[in-house]
């Protein structure tokens, strides 16, 4: 099988080592005919050793010797072969070895029979998934954040996961912590500015530059990453507080924009259709004064008190 590569082209470059052993299948015997062959054997040295032990008591000597000597080698011999039978289940595969030499990868189901005198190991091809724990770091504003995230993965090459790394579970459990704490320091959590990548506002975007540097940080392992995402993203407990009032002051700043470009349109609007319509003639400075009294009433958070003027328009 090929080395496992990342599918995302932006998937950061790590100086990884060349793989020495690859995955290649071999396929053993059917393991139900050699089950039957080695009860009959097993059955048929029994029964020789009984018959030659027959014969001894009898005093036939040389066809005594031969079953009793023959009927314990076939016995041996038909029970040595069944440890070479090897139950491969759904989800699994087993790497064979051969006096420390790998010899392929068995994932054909259901009962193999392979040399008795090989090593067989089973490794899981199942898809699990990884939690990480919540890990506190700082982002790329020095603000401190705490994160976590879960990544689902499976084991595409099973001699790179077997020769290539000591436990291939734990090194993917610690490429994934070791890449989650890098991209919570290459980005901000909030965006200062239109068009900014954060931790916050570009989920899929993260989730996938994430699951870019976890694929390349386990390829060595003949491990595949299917998914990550993000599953915790706060601020840490000493900075929340201060860190909501900012967001909020920012929400604040924001929703009155809103309004003054709301009410400035408003205002527009009305001397206009005054203008339009003849209403009343205004001069610059009355002009102002309305904008004034307008923008005073629509931006106000609070019920304005109206002031009724009983002279005339200049008093």
């Amino acid at each position: 099988m090929t080395t496992p590569r990342s599918t995302v082209e932006d998937s950061p470059a790590l100086d990884l080592p060349v793989p020495r052993i690859t995955e290649r299948a071999i396929t053993g015997a059917a393991g139900l005919p050699v089950l039957a062959g080695a009860l009959l054997g097993l059955l048929a040295g029994v029964g020789a050793t009984i018959a030659g032990a027959t014969q001894l008591a009898s005093k036939t000597s040389g066809l005594g010797i031969a079953l009793a000597v023959a009927g314990p080698l076939l016995a041996l011999a038909s029970l040595l072969t069944t440890f070479g039978l090897t139950v491969v289940s759904p989800g699994q595969a087993r790497v064979v070895q051969l006096l420390g030499r790998y010899r392929g990868t068995v994932r054909a189901e259901g009962l193999t029979w392979l040399n008795p005198f090989t090593s067989r190991r089973r490794i899981s091809t199942r898809i699990r998934n990884h939690e990480t724990e919540t890990a506190k770091v700082n982002d790329a504003d020095g603000n401190p954040i705490e994160m976590a995230a879960v990544v689902v993965w499976q084991v595409e090459d099973t001699a790179m996961a077997v020769f290539e790394v000591d436990d291939y579970a734990d090194f993917v459990a610690i490429q994934t912590e070791t890449a989650v704490r890098h991209i919570a320091t290459s980005y901000p959590y909030d965006a200062h500015h239109e068009g900014q990548l954060s931790l916050r506002d570009g989920a899929d975007e993260i989730a996938r530059k994430l699951s870019a540097e976890i694929a390349a940080r386990v390829a060595s392992a003949g491990v595949r990453v299917v998914e990550s995402r993000i599953t915790r993203l706060a601020y840490a407990p000493e900075v929340a507080q201060v860190m909501l009032q900012r967001q909020q002051a920012g929400a604040v700043v924001a929703a009155r924009r809103l309004i003054v470009e709301g009410a400035v349109g408003m205002v527009e609007e009305a001397l206009e259709r005054l203008a339009e319509r003849d209403v009343v003639e205004l001069d610059e400075e009355r002009k102002a004064a309305m904008v004034s009294n307008l923008l005073v009433v629509l931006c106000g958070d609070r019920g304005t008190q109206p002031v009724v003027n009983t002279g005339s328009l200049y008093q």
